[in-house]
């Protein structure tokens, strides 16, 4: 099969296209705008497979996105190119606007006409998978998981342009039988994360000796799913999940923020032999900072659609995944220092 694939330097992307090329026979072309956080250190271990094509672009170029489709001829599009930081997305939101929303519109245009021009064969078997985030639903107030048929209360303009761009796909979908399935994952973590998010900078704050800044009281509560589990669902969801479904991925493993960057703490002070100057413990650099604008208290995720009818359900134990991934950003800090 012949996967395109936008956002494969990414984070998420790049653990995605790196399990299709090391346990498949699948091929991938890559469309990466290669942004700030994308990376070709991310893939660089596939970087010379034959069966690997990288195209530097952006997903708003219609004229690119319909020259690729009409050359490469792809079985599948799985879509992950975003802006989605959400700090970013309070300071600058047209640019999550413009990538999130309009990027997505183009994608699903260009689509619809390449999967019309099909021989019926390949048209039944071509879908759109929209790789999308568990903060379109806003945030819990109870005890409850969000499950996909939760309401979208989004928070902050990177979850409104994702929940956006979440209803632009059902609607193609919907009106135009475009073949489509939509994935909406909890918080990653793993190698390879770009160091704005919450576990790989508290990682390299900490070795650096910095201040590891934690918004508000630090009790916000999120579900972190091991980049890795994540990139095995996405597979399973492209290749055996329904035309027009929507599949939540999660871990099942909701932790307090402050709680993670501890144990981050504790581990460090446990494996790093030479701490920075005048530091007696990691949890030491530790520092509340305001609040975050809007910033959701609670996420949880209910998988067990995606368990049930697809026969996933994650592998790696946060404890075993948060220790090899500090392990990996020790050994690879300077990449990201």
């Amino acid at each position: 099969m012949k996967f395109l694939i936008t956002g494969g330097l990414g984070f998420i992307g790049s653990a995605l296209i790196r399990k299709i090329l090391e346990d498949t026979k699948h091929n991938v072309l890559n469309l990466d705008k290669h942004t700030y956080a994308a990376n070709l250190f991310n893939l660089k271990s596939i970087q010379d497979c034959d069966r690997y094509q990288f195209i530097k672009g952006d997903i708003c170029d219609e004229n690119l996105i319909q020259k690729l489709l009409d050359s490469y001829q792809p079985d599948f599009l799985m879509h992950l190119a975003a802006e989605s930081h959400v700090d970013n997305s309070i300071n600058n939101p047209s640019e999550f606007i413009n990538t999130n929303i309009l990027g997505t519109f183009i994608l699903l245009k260009s689509c619809l006409q390449y999967w019309n021009s099909l021989p019926y064969a390949r048209k039944t078997r071509f879908k759109f998978h929209h790789i999308s985030t568990d903060e379109v639903y806003g945030s819990l107030n109870s005890d409850k998981t969000f499950d996909e048929n939760s309401k979208y209360q989004p928070s902050s303009p990177y979850a409104a342009s994702k929940a956006s761009s979440d209803h632009l796909v059902r609607s193609w979908f919907k009106t135009y039988n475009l073949p489509i399935v939509i994935t909406n994952c909890s918080n990653n973590y793993g190698p390879f994360q770009f160091p704005e998010k919450l576990i790989p900078l508290t990682i390299l704050n900490a070795i650096q000796g910095k201040k590891i800044p934690i918004y508000g009281d630090g009790l916000q509560v999120r579900d972190w799913l091991h980049v890795e589990d994540h990139a095995e669902a996405l597979l399973r969801v492209i290749s055996e999940g329904k035309i027009g479904e929507t599949y939540n991925i999660g871990s099942n493993n909701q932790r307090v923020n402050i709680d993670v960057v501890n144990k981050i703490c504790d581990i460090l002070d446990k494996i790093v032999i030479e701490k920075p100057a005048n530091l007696n413990s990691f949890n030491d650099l530790i520092t509340h900072v305001k609040d975050r604008p809007g910033h959701d208290f609670k996420y949880g995720i209910n998988s067990l659609k995606i368990l049930k009818n697809l026969q996933w359900e994650p592998k790696i134990q946060f404890e075993e995944g948060i220790k090899k991934t500090i392990i990996w950003y020790l050994n690879n800090k300077n990449h990201y220092i």
